[in-house]
């Protein structure tokens, strides 16, 4: 199988790297791009490919058919530690004196060792009477766009893209956030207020993984495409299977599960290393 092996440094590509990546999987090298990209042509199998590629430098690697390589047409992504900086409940547990409670949950849930939805009934009772001001509070002192996420989902959608947000988290930060970075919709766990406080209860249905996966074949419907046209970027257990399911699924300094799922880890740069994996030079960026 031909292949397109993208190698991604984020603090530039050295010439000697190049010529041993070319040496280690019998491949050509293009051109660099913008100082920091460049595809290798290859043959061979995909994971063999990215394994010896990813252990010569610290560098992220996408290898593609290249029949494959390009822009895909639906972009679907995770929102806390993906597109964001933070994981929002863990924050909001912060402003509740009880952040090391619930972040060592949220830890566990990321790793696939708690079920999702019982991890998060678990987090949200914790809630329980946390007034809901903290959220707006929250919303404008913590939570910031991942680096490289406004440059990703506004280049992609300039090229056509359709761009979806949907996280485990709450639609009470994610309807903003997706707003903000520019995403066409946004998917989200309800939170249960009354009388200005939370109750400790998130409204049904729960957004989980199978929601997650839900989506993308929905989104995949309506497009009139099939799974193998879709960008799915997350970080932990409960973004497994629409990462498995895309052509493109990627684990963004992701947790061991994404990682193992993922056709590429993004470890070492930011998010417009998605921009380059898809042959999209920064003089096409939209920032």
């Amino acid at each position: 199988m031909t292949l397109i092996a993208t190698l991604v440094a984020p603090h530039g590509i050295a010439v000697g790297d190049i010529s041993a990546a070319c040496d280690a999987v019998g491949g050509t090298a293009g051109p660099v791009v913008d100082g920091f990209a460049v595809d290798i042509a290859c043959s061979g199998d995909v994971g063999a490919v990215r394994a010896a590629l990813e252990q010569l430098a610290a560098w992220d690697v996408f290898v593609q058919p290249a029949t494959a390589r390009g822009r895909k047409t639906l972009l679907i992504a995770d929102m806390d530690s993906t597109m964001i900086t933070v994981e929002c409940i863990d924050e909001l547990a912060d402003y509740a004196g009880i952040k090391p409670q619930i972040a060592a949950i949220t830890e566990r849930a990321m790793q696939g060792e708690l079920d999702f939805r019982s991890a998060l009934a678990e987090r949200v009772a914790l809630l329980e009477g946390l007034s809901e001001e903290v959220i707006a509070l929250c919303l404008a002192e913590r939570v910031r766009p991942m680096p490289g996420a406004r440059e990703l989902i506004r280049t992609m959608k300039a090229h056509g893209t359709r761009c979806v947000l949907v996280s485990g988290g709450f639609t009470r930060f994610a309807e903003p956030v997706g707003e903000l970075i520019g995403f066409d919709k946004a998917i989200a766990n309800v939170l249960e207020i009354k009388d200005g406080n939370m109750t400790g209860k998130v409204i049904e249905p729960v957004v989980d993984s199978g929601t997650k996966l839900a989506t993308l074949h929905a989104e995949c419907a309506a497009l009139r495409i099939t799974p193998s046209d879709v960008l799915a970027i997350g970080d932990g257990a409960n973004d497994v299977p629409m990462i498995e399911a895309a052509g493109l699924g990627v684990a963004y300094h992701g947790h061991a599960a994404a990682v193992r799922a993922a056709d590429a880890a993004v470890r070492h740069g930011n998010l417009t290393s998605l921009l380059w994996a898809q042959g999209i030079p920064m003089e096409q960026w939209s920032v």
